[in-house]
């Protein structure tokens, strides 16, 4: 099968690694979410009595999430070494070495000693390895994201960058169904259990990665010499405003999971403590639901475009920001499962099978890993804080506090993608399926080309 044009170009068929490049980077991303979730879930549900016993309920939960945001805080870091080496040197390098500093993080903190083991310590080695985890979960999305977008067939981009996009709610779903497992375990092995079983999970998602080639756009720009001596800089200073469209974009969606899948799940803890059992089920299901919509989506966005489905899930968001409150307070089992399904499985999905594509397309190929990263790592540290700022506004406010919270970070995005150009309209989508089927006709195996084009 073809790889590249006659003249040397890329094929706009993509390359002979595409689908195993994008599984791949699939795998990784679900280790990766599964490592940083499971650290959300135990700060929801373990981490306030674990490491800040001295304080009360509420103070614990503060500070317990306040160490979850120092991980996100630490992610547009991240981002930024990740997104210029990457830039410079290449992507598989930096996916390789993001999932060793990830699954080594993860697991040192399932066998960390607790406040009444060693004081003080605990929370700052706590937080020093959260710290850790958030250098190298900003490193992580933009390489995986941009390897698995440059494989792909000109005309499938969507629906290929949404694979490894569904690797996180993949993630989520077996950190949860870990934590679900876990509970009906003794002691400390409640919280411990899912972030030692993490290091099974890198060793296979290392070999995984090991193995692929490296980006061919890439390669070309470094072979034409079109590389930036420093691509940070060079993102900064031509591409800031796409570092801003990213950045908006991009907060509803982490404001989306995280006042959902960690505030909301802590919520019910502290209100109906009988239902957590539910909601811990529930993330699992509506998680497991994303994965298959997220692809779907991505796949749409193929046929007609990436913006008229963010706009339809930033929507939803806005709509939804008061119901999942009052849906959650009826205390009933069904509604709470309701909840979660719709927020996680359908309105968070719907973003990131869209995210993948429409934001790797803000930026041109010699900056494209920097400036999606950092946009993307800046606005997940600001929603890293989504639990935090949501329990603070339910002490002073009540629920509408973190209802209100929800819909500002909504209408952000809504703001955002209005003022974003679409990047796949459809005058772009008839000259690149013109170049795809001349390509086909001049492939020295069309048969072959033509099948792998429609993987």
């Amino acid at each position: 099968m073809s790889t590249s044009t006659p003249t040397g170009q890329p094929s706009v068929l993509g390359s002979k690694d595409r689908v195993k490049t994008a599984i791949a980077a699939a795998f990784g991303t679900s280790v990766e979410n599964y490592d940083f979730i499971a650290y959300g879930t135990a700060s929801a549900l373990y981490f306030g009595a674990v490491f800040f016993p001295d304080s009360d309920r509420f103070v614990g939960t503060l500070l317990s999430f306040a160490t979850l945001a120092v991980g996100f805080v630490m992610r547009p870091l991240g981002g930024a070494v990740g997104g210029y080496f990457a830039d410079k040197f290449g992507r598989k390098p930096v996916l390789v070495a993001a999932m060793i500093v990830m699954g080594a993080a993860t697991f040192l903190i399932g066998a960390l000693p607790t406040y009444g083991q060693v004081g003080v310590l605990a929370p700052i080695l706590l937080t020093v390895i959260r710290m850790i985890q958030g250098l190298a979960f900003g490193a992580e999305w933009g390489g995986a994201i941009t390897m698995a977008y440059e494989h792909a067939p000109w005309h499938r981009r969507g629906m290929f960058a949404a694979i490894p996009q569904s690797g996180n709610p993949l993630g989520i779903a077996l950190a949860s169904g870990v934590f679900a497992w876990s509970s009906t375990l003794e002691g400390s092995w409640q919280w411990r259990t899912p972030f030692l079983a993490s290091a099974v999970l890198v060793v296979a998602a290392l070999i995984v990665r090991s193995r692929l080639s490296e980006s061919p756009e890439f390669q070309e720009a470094r072979a034409d010499g079109r590389t930036e001596k420093n691509p940070f800089l060079a993102t900064l200073k031509g591409d800031w405003r796409g570092i801003l469209r990213v950045i908006a974009l991009r907060v509803v969606e982490s404001f989306a999971y995280y006042s959902t899948a960690t505030y909301l799940l802590s919520y019910i803890t502290d209100h109906h403590p009988d239902l957590r059992p539910v909601a811990l089920g529930a993330i699992t299901v509506a998680s497991v639901l994303a994965i298959g919509v997220t692809f779907l989506v991505g796949a749409l966005t193929d046929r007609i475009g990436r913006r008229p489905i963010y706009i339809a899930g930033c929507t939803a968001a806005i709509l939804f920001a008061f119901p999942m409150y009052l849906l959650t307070n009826s205390a009933q089992p069904a509604l709470v499962v309701a909840v979660f399904i719709i927020g996680i499985g359908l309105i968070h999905a719907s973003l990131t099978g869209t995210q993948g594509s429409l934001l790797t397309e803000q930026f041109r190929t010699a900056t494209r890993t920097s400036g999606a990263s950092l946009g993307y790592q800046v606005a997940a540290a600001i929603g890293g804080f989504a639990p935090l700022l949501a329990a603070a506004l339910v002490g002073a406010f009540g629920w509408p506090g973190a209802a209100l919270l929800y819909l500002g970070a909504a209408i952000i995005g809504l703001v955002g993608i209005l003022v974003t150009k679409e990047t796949w309209g459809r005058a772009e989508r008839e000259r690149v399926h013109g170049l795809v089927a001349e390509e086909l006709r001049t492939a020295p195996d069309a048969e072959t080309a033509a099948s792998g084009a429609a993987t």
